[in-house]
């Protein structure tokens, strides 16, 4: 093995990234071997090397890894990568909470658990690799023509003997389908891109403009910058023209200069019968997603992760597929309600105006989703009298 450093340009200050490359063939043994090396797979390999486990991780690209969406951490995934020695104070640009706007209506709650933090994805990447490389993970950048099969991942320059393979590679993850799990319950697609400008942030809330047909987040990832990303079904649609059907949005960016080419990305909801079997288990977007509207990826991997721990620990892996599942629910039911809003548009209206009027419903319904309180607090939340669904329908006439 060896080790070099690549020198990589990032707004304007020299950062240095240690790569560790394989420069012969060989053959390795590591206790668990992670397929797939961005902030999912780092993130298990954290929390695998903190309970004592030997990890290595591989992945074809080299950082810093890059991908197109929103950016904004919640409240619980900061407290997650804190348990896991990932500190990230200093870094990105602090967020209170979430904004709907709508056409006619706007309702805004902070986070009921503390604040979030929006951060550029590849200075996240950059924060867990390095803490990997200080946990004694073994990172293999730029491994090419990776092939799994039952306690082995082999690869152009040798193999990895292991107990376990863990899918962490993705949508389009490789090893779901060696593994024989590519078996789906369910699956809808939509179409993400992202850009960032250079403009100081107007606003320390995650700001989710509504189109017809599609959304468009606003993050500040620092005093200087916001990341701009769209959301939508049509696979033609992109940033710009989405933004000039958002005349307060199309004003607010007016002169901005933008930081980085337009990014796209898919965003799929997907529920798989199985995310492990013999040898293997998934996790991350390879164990399947929930659509990018909610911004739970990331804290369902810190989840994932957490739970797969568990399972290894009590050597009983349908605690982690029991566990998965029910990780998976709230997002869903979430993502559910508010792609329903996506498809509807005057429900959209009626129902953005109803949380203007009612904004207590708002901050009821984001705790919800934060997982500060149950579902079950919402549905007595209103006072005897008052209808939101007739107070929607007035506002929005």
């Amino acid at each position: 093995m060896c080790a070099t450093s690549l020198i990589s340009h990032f707004s304007g200050v020299k950062k240095e990234i240690h790569v560790i490359l394989h420069a012969s063939k060989e053959s390795l043994k590591s206790e668990i071997c992670i397929v797939g090396g961005g902030p999912a797979g780092l993130t298990a390999a954290l929390a695998l090397a903190q309970s004592g486990r030997q990890v290595t991780v591989v992945d074809c690209a080299r950082p810093p890894i890059d991908k197109a969406c929103g950016e904004g951490l919640l409240p619980d995934s900061l407290a997650a990568l804190n348990k896991l020695g990932v500190t990230l104070s200093g870094l990105g640009s602090e967020l209170k909470g979430i904004r709907f706007i709508g056409a006619q209506s706007q309702v805004s709650s902070d986070f009921p658990n503390g604040l979030g933090r929006g951060l550029r994805r590849v200075l996240l990447h950059e924060q867990l690799a390095a803490r990997a490389e200080q946990m004694g993970v073994r990172l293999l950048w730029g491994v090419k023509n990776v092939q799994t099969e039952r306690g082995c991942v082999r690869f152009s320059d040798g193999h990895i003997e292991t107990r376990l393979i863990v899918g962490a590679d993705g949508q389009k993850s490789s090893v779901r389908k060696q593994a024989g799990l590519e078996h789906f319950k369910s699956e809808k697609r939509r179409y993400g891109f992202r850009r960032h400008y250079r403009i100081a942030p107007w606003s320390r809330h995650v700001e989710v403009y509504w189109g017809s047909g599609f959304q468009i987040y606003v993050t500040p990832v620092s005093d200087t910058q916001v990341g701009v990303a769209l959301l939508s079904r049509d696979p033609h649609l992109r940033l710009d023209a989405a933004v000039s059907r958002i005349p307060t949005l199309a004003k607010k960016l007016a002169g901005a200069d933008p930081l980085t080419p337009e990014m796209g990305s898919l965003s799929v909801s997907r529920t798989l019968r199985r995310v492990s079997c013999d040898g293997y288990v998934l996790l991350g977007d390879s164990s399947g997603s929930v659509d990018a509207i909610t911004g739970e990826g990331m804290c369902l991997a810190f989840r994932q992760s957490a739970a797969l721990v568990d399972a290894l620990n009590a050597d009983d892996m349908r605690l982690y597929q029991q566990a998965h599942r029910k990780i998976a629910a709230k997002p869903l039911r979430m993502a559910a309600l508010l792609l329903v809003l996506d498809a509807h548009q005057m429900l959209q209206r009626q129902a953005l105006a109803a949380l203007a009027a009612y904004p207590r419903i708002f901050s009821l319904l984001l705790a919800v989703h934060v997982g500060h309180i149950r579902w079950g607090r919402v549905s007595g939340v209103l006072e005897p009298g008052i209808d939101v669904a007739a107070a929607g329908k007035f506002q929005a006439k």
